[in-house]
């Protein structure tokens, strides 16, 4: 890593360019833990792995701060894997190639790591470091956070010892985290018979295309419309006044994006032919006027089809739209603890016509396990009225903010001293390690910040370098107030 040692502070970037040599996608870390093992033997460490891979450093307190609180510092040791068509990079056997651009480090084509690699360097300078007055330590080094969070649920209850986590996983330097959403997909699935079309039906094709769509976390609560949902609505209120029927529905993909499209395959009596054609087109100024700040690209298209003779059942049919058009979707809940905050949401996922069965999915999320229950509750029992078979996942949990919390006045404090100015303290409605520890060791208070990324799980990313010295120099200040052990 060509000048790296002229970054500061020297030691965190130095053992970030030491992560950077080590190969780490997803559920291949072998080499990265391996090297933390050898790190922790090397260093006369206390050294733990559990069954999943995680591992376990242990460091006993300097002089005089033995009877501190136990703090863990937590990062995950796996990286996104993305680059640039035109680069040349094995990421099972090539080193990330790294430069600064200015104020920033970035990659030669790659993603760059620091997500989370800057995490981990952070725990392996204080690890190494002689100079530094601390408690006792214990840094939690986790696999496969990017593609399940992996790690983090295989951890077992007795794995650590600590009374304070300090996860390094956020992106904001200037931001405290307090609390993240858990999440769960609920899936309902409608069997049915074809049965047949009569003749001289009209069969015409509608779509919703071209919405802005998102993060069905970060973005639920920013008034865009859902493909599933608005395509539903027309066709709920179809089937409520005309002999209708259904061929197929096509919407959205992935169970964490506000669906973009929605398509549908239907039919008609003939003579309703020009008659649907005017619904549509007032249908359509209807609601690109509800979703006139948000959906400027919305697009409504409907064509004539040829005549298909076969379609869903038509119990089958009503059952289906009565669901799609009365299930929740959007912001269930805000916050009681933080002001904007989204507490419960539900996103209308995506709907699959396929093998005479209609699989609709739909994922809740919630940083309150109870209220993530309820609204899962509440959009199965939609589907169960209907006469759909519905199956909840495991899940996982979220975090609930606590704005008393002990860790958080320390991370505040300090840094308003340090810097003259008061830390952001935010929560997100996403996914974070830190509920799923809180669920193993529910008496865990923690803490998430770290230094300025952009672009992350993209060739693009790239890191704020003096970020990373005031976000040690942050932590350095939180260890060395951490209170005595009760």
């Amino acid at each position: 890593m060509e000048n790296q040692v002229k970054l500061q502070p020297e030691g965190v970037f130095h053992y970030f360019a030491e992560i950077c040599k080590i190969p780490r996608p997803s559920k291949k870390e072998e080499k990265i833990m391996t090297y933390l093992k050898d790190f922790g033997h090397k260093h006369g460490l206390e050294t733990h792995e559990d069954k999943a891979g995680n591992v376990l450093i242990k460091k006993p307190a300097t002089p005089g701060f033995e009877n501190r609180k136990v703090v863990i510092l937590q990062a995950h040791t796996d990286m996104v894997c993305e680059k640039n068509k035109d680069t040349q990079h094995d990421f099972e056997k090539d080193p990330i190639q790294t430069f600064i651009d200015g104020e920033w480090l970035r990659a030669q084509g790659t993603t760059l790591g620091a997500d989370n690699g800057i995490g981990i360097a952070m725990a392996l300078a204080l690890l190494a470091a002689n100079d530094i007055q601390h408690g006792p330590i214990e840094c939690l080094f986790t696999v496969d956070e990017e593609t399940g969070l992996t790690g983090a649920f295989a951890l077992e209850k007795n794995f650590m010892n600590g009374d304070i986590l300090l996860n390094l996983d956020s992106e904001d330097e200037g931001e405290l985290f307090i609390g993240c959403a858990g999440g769960v997909r609920t899936n309902a699935e409608f069997d049915f018979q074809a049965t047949d079309i009569p003749e001289g039906y009209f069969c015409f094709r509608v779509a919703v295309e071209g919405l802005t769509g998102g993060h069905s976390g970060d973005d639920i609560n920013k008034m865009r419309a859902n493909a599933n949902k608005v395509l539903g609505r027309f066709l709920y209120q179809l089937n409520q006044k005309y002999d209708f029927y259904l061929l197929d529905f096509n919407g959205g993909n992935l169970h964490n994006a506000i669906p973009r499209e929605a398509h549908a395959l239907c039919a008609v009596p003939m003579e309703l032919k020009e008659t649907i054609r005017v619904e549509w087109n007032i249908f359509a100024s209807e609601v690109e006027e509800e979703f006139s700040q948000t959906e400027k690209g919305m697009k409504f298209k409907l064509e004539s089809d040829v005549f298909h003779d076969k379609a869903i059942d038509r119990n089958v049919t009503t059952n289906f739209l009565r669901a799609i058009q009365g299930v929740f979707n959007g912001v269930f809940a805000m916050s009681q603890d933080i002001p904007g905050l989204v507490e419960t949401s539900s996103n209308l996922a995506s709907v699959k016509v396929h093998d005479n069965k209609i699989t609709v999915t739909s994922s809740q999320r919630s940083s309150i396990l109870s209220a993530r229950k309820n609204v899962a509750d509440s959009i199965k029992s939609v589907f169960e009225l209907a006469g759909a078979h519905v199956d909840v996942g495991e899940g996982y949990p979220g975090w609930k903010p606590n704005t008393h919390s002990e860790i958080l006045k320390i991370a505040v404090d300090t840094y308003k001293e340090l810097f003259g100015v008061e830390p952001k303290v935010k929560a997100i409605h996403a996914g974070l390690e830190c509920g799923l520890f809180l669920e193993k060791y529910p008496s865990l208070d923690m803490v998430s910040f770290g230094p300025t990324l952009r672009g992350v799980h993209s060739p693009d990313e790239r890191m704020l370098i003096p970020t990373v010295d005031k976000v040690w120099r942050h932590l350095l200040a939180i260890l060395g107030r951490i209170p005595v052990k009760e």
